[in-house]
């Protein structure tokens, strides 16, 4: 169902460059993209335009996991991002295209998110609610500015 969409926003502390890393490198992705209750382990990760990824998340509870992956479609480092999702999953068709903008303001930076092409068996409001916890998880990860000494 290709309308099947969500879209969100939020003004965090931080820099553009922190967040594009925080999108871009494995490590960080890993500790802040799996709603609460799972964990992500990142397989492949080449974050340039026309690279791929590869990532499972596994439920902490019952051990089970859910892949996917996609491809780059555009990047400009700090400001935006492109990409596609699939789920490996047969009964999850379809692809989902991601779209993420970094705007630097007076207060930090201004992301943007818009997810469209969810498969018609995750409703949109589910797919919501976990971007609120990961987003919450990002802010925990790149707000605090942590001195190394």
């Amino acid at each position: 169902m290709a309308n099947n969409a969500v879209s969100l926003h939020r003004m965090l502390k931080t820099s553009p460059e922190k967040l594009y890393r925080a999108f871009t490198e494995a490590p960080a992705i890993a500790s802040w993209l799996p709603p609460y209750g799972f964990v992500c382990i990142v397989h492949e990760m080449n974050a340039v335009a026309g690279g791929t990824y590869k990532m499972s998340f596994q439920n902490f509870s019952t051990g089970n996991s859910h892949s996917f992956g996609g491809t780059f479609l555009e990047l400009k480092p700090n400001e935006f991002l492109k990409y596609t999702d699939k789920f490996d999953d047969p009964n999850l068709p379809g692809e989902m295209i991601t779209t993420i903008w970094l705007q630097k303001t007076i207060a930090g930076t201004d992301i943007k998110i818009t997810q469209e092409g969810i498969p018609a068996a995750i409703p949109a409001e589910m797919c919501y609610l976990g971007w609120q916890e990961s987003l919450e998880k990002l802010a925990k990860l790149v707000e605090p500015e942590i001195p190394d000494a």
